[in-house]
């Protein structure tokens, strides 16, 4: 691949356009694919291909990612590759592929894959013989070939939860923790209630992306109960808007039992989360509907919540419900009184029978754990079911049952849920209860044992734990790392250096030092490089952005002689651009003992051996000047070497409007290779004492100059741009170099962000 020299604007050569289709070139420097190690393990296994997985993996990944937005054609051919037998054979393993697809937690009965699934059936039923699913490429290729973009994505790992196995695996440690908890009661007050196992305890899990995992009980049935408050809010809401709703119903926590005979400030229930508020969202479904139809109508979009998973009725317990609901009832007449109920509703022609038995019906709607994870997953997702891709509810409406599910969702122990896990969920007398991470996942847990508050003592005991192993409580994002031993499974699987040399680069084009000082304080590093091997720095000096560079070389510590690709040093861009003032000081750097040539800027091109032969000695003819500009850089410089890493961050992170410029003299000697400079003993930020020789000879006549005795006492060079008459003199440090006692006043910051800060060079 044939290059040319960077010319101005180099940095546009580095831009990732978002829309490019083969933005995935910047990715190909990476040794393995971005898959956890548990996961390329059990593909190896899958695969038979233990030892070249990884390469394997890797070039079918890059490739699938090149050809993303061409014909699925290409894509299939990859995948009939990667999935071929091994030994020689040119048939590939459709059961080898869903193996594979699991391990990401992508389930055979995934709605997305039912296409293949049925072209499968129906190539096992014309081939009596393919038992193990192993076929040619051609009809591998049209079996996959509806299933192509989902498999490519899924191969390329492009899912919210990257290291699947390894998730998983923590959260079945974590419920198998809670199945010891014994504690609750299950609920009595209907016969089909009361006759649950108290050891039932089922968990499923199901991502915006459609990962699904389970454990335990998670296909037993159970009814809705109030979690189907939640789900006929959101519905309601979709239909006719949040703000018709919200006129008949408040927001607020009611602070009081949920079936309490009670209204607000306004004569309305307090939210839709409790019994009061639930049965006056009821009343707005289908309103001059007649019950079968209002009924059908919210099974059926009960059902397309889950994405075509279990949605029952359970009989029994509705007629179990409607013979115990006096206190409903009660409730029912006493907000008619107030006249809660919309207008057009049918509470006040034909009275509340049929309003509570739709009630009780919803409540007493019959799904599961696998279900109801997908039905959370739909709300996380923001509306939109993760199965089959269809809009189920409007985005609004998901926000705002959210929003009351974290704050009224758990009962009377909805502010301590609030406060320990932070995110929003349901429960229902039944023991189940829905758990929501939005934009990420939703989870289903089931166990009929009670708290006093009414919620699952398993789920409960499962969120707190959860919350203790992820990041998923709504403010952890506050938490510094170093505070946190929280795992984020939403984090990319291998370095995201492709985003950070982007940002980085950026930033050093435009001079943002802002941003590169809040990087270097967040972590990340800045002394990375790009596919051609180019640092900021070289950026920065193509630039002519003279405080970046600085900040590169002395805080960063990004080497001044990087080489990129082309041998090119960040001298040599400097020089080419003509940026005058960067490239003195990276020459001064990079060459010590020279003195750069006047006419340096006209040759042009980069810095030859036999130019730097001819270059003048330093110190030869402004040898003075020399002497005189590092006399001011001692005086107003900071002279203390700080080795260590964390007081370099804590001072670029406190250095008030000097841009990031700190001085290290001790660091940038050791660099050229100079004498070293007297430094005091760490870790405070101290001011070290002036030098001896020809620095000292030079301060030595410059106090002779000025009355002093002995050039010593009366020396009024500026350390470190205080005067030494503005601090007292006895608390000065007197520094005794080479036999010379020395009065210079040192003085110790109380902290690095004292306002009389050290001016910068």
């Amino acid at each position: 691949m044939s290059m040319v020299v960077p010319e101005k604007g180099i940095f546009d050569a580095l831009r990732v356009d978002s829309n490019d289709p083969h933005d995935s070139l910047r990715e190909e420097a990476s040794i393995t694919p971005k898959i956890d190690e548990k996961n390329l393990e059990y593909i190896g296994e899958v695969l038979e291909r233990k030892k070249s997985v990884v390469p394997f993996l890797t070039q079918t990944i890059n490739q699938l990612a090149l050809v993303r937005n061409e014909k699925m054609e290409r894509a299939a051919d990859l995948i009939c590759t990667l999935f071929r037998l091994p030994h020689g054979s040119t048939d590939c393993s459709f059961f080898r592929l869903i193996k594979v697809l699991k391990s990401f937690g992508i389930w055979e009965n995934d709605p997305r894959l039912k296409q293949m699934f049925d072209r499968m059936k129906k190539h096992d039923e014309e081939n009596e013989d393919s038992r193990q699913w192993a076929m040619s490429q051609e009809k591998f290729k049209e079996i996959i070939f509806p299933c192509t973009i989902l498999i490519s994505r899924t191969l390329r790992n492009q899912l919210i939860i990257p290291s699947w196995l390894e998730f998983t695996q923590i959260i079945e440690k974590i419920f198998d923790s809670c199945r010891s908890v014994t504690e609750g009661e299950v609920a009595s007050y209907i016969p089909q209630l009361a006759r649950q196992s108290p050891h039932t305890w089922g968990m499923s899990i199901c991502t915006i992306d459609g990962q699904r995992f389970s454990l335990g009980d998670s296909k037993k049935n159970f009814c809705l109960q109030s979690v189907s408050k939640a789900f006929n809010y959101a519905i309601v809401a979709s239909e006719i808007g949040s703000h018709v709703l919200h006129q008949y119903v408040g927001h607020e926590p009611s602070g009081r039992l949920f079936n309490e005979i009670c209204l607000d400030s306004n004569n309305m229930p307090h939210n839709p989360l409790i019994n009061a508020g639930a049965i006056v969202v009821t009343s707005m479904i289908k309103p001059t509907h007649s019950m079968a139809d209002r009924f059908d109508f919210m099974l059926k979009k009960y059902r397309k919540l889950a994405g075509g998973g279990h949605v029952g009725f359970d009989n029994a317990t509705f007629l179990s419900e409607r013979d115990t609901a006096d206190r409903n009832y009660a409730l029912s007449y006493y907000m008619k009184e107030y006249r809660c109920f919309p207008d057009e509703s049918q509470v006040y022609e034909k009275g509340l029978r049929e309003e509570l038995d739709l009630y009780f019906q919803l409540c007493s709607l019959e799904t599961n754990c696998d279900t109801a994870a997908v039905m959370a997953a739909t709300l996380a997702n923001g509306g939109i079911c993760p199965l089959n891709t269809e809009k189920c509810l409007g985005s609004r409406p998901c926000r705002d049952i959210l929003s009351l599910m974290y704050s009224c969702g758990m009962y009377d122990y909805s502010g301590k849920f609030a406060f320990q896990v932070g995110l929003p969920a349901k429960s229902g007398v039944s023991g189940i209860m829905i758990v929501v991470i939005p934009n990420v996942m939703g989870i289903a847990l089931y166990s009929p044992p009670l708290d006093k508050t009414g919620n699952s003592c398993r789920g409960v005991a499962f969120c707190r734990k959860l919350i203790e192993q992820f990041n998923f409580h709504n403010y952890d994002s506050l938490l510094h790392p170093d505070d946190s031993r929280k795992i984020d499974p939403r984090r990319k699987i291998g370095p995201r250096e492709n985003e950070t040399i982007v940002q980085v680069m950026y930033a050093a084009k435009n001079g943002d030092l802002d941003s590169l000082r809040r990087m270097f304080m967040q972590g990340a590093d800045l002394k990375t490089a790009d596919y051609d091997n180019r640092t900021a720095l070289h950026v920065a000096a193509a630039e002519g952005k003279i405080k970046v560079c600085k900040f590169l070389v002395n805080i960063v510590g990004i080497p001044h002689d990087a080489k990129d690709r082309w041998g090119r040093y960040p001298l040599d861009d400097s020089r080419q651009f003509k940026h005058k003032e960067v490239a003195a000081y990276l020459f001064r750097l990079q060459h010590p003992t020279k003195k750069m040539p006047d006419n340096w800027f006209e040759v042009g091109g980069d810095l030859l051996v036999s130019e730097l032969e001819n270059c003048g000695e330093n110190s030869s003819v402004e040898d003075g000047e020399a002497e005189d500009s590092e006399v001011d850089e001692l005086g107003n410089g900071i002279t203390g070497l700080l080795t260590d890493d964390l007081e370099k961050r804590e001072w670029a992170l406190h250095a008030n409007g000097n841009m990031g410029e700190v001085n290290y003299q001790l660091v940038r000697r050791k660099s050229q290779k100079a004498p070293p400079t007297p430094e005091l003993a760490p870790p405070s930020f101290g001011y070290g004492a002036l030098p001896s020789g020809k620095y000292h000879d030079k301060l030595h006549h410059i106090g002779h100059q000025n009355g002093g005795t002995n050039g010593h006492t009366t020396t009024t060079t500026t350390i470190n741009g205080h005067h030494p008459t503005g601090h007292s003199l006895t608390n000065g440090h007197h520094i005794v170099l080479n036999g010379v006692p020395a009065s210079v006043n040192t003085r110790r910051l109380s902290s690095p962000n004292e306002q009389d800060e050290d001016n910068r060079d």
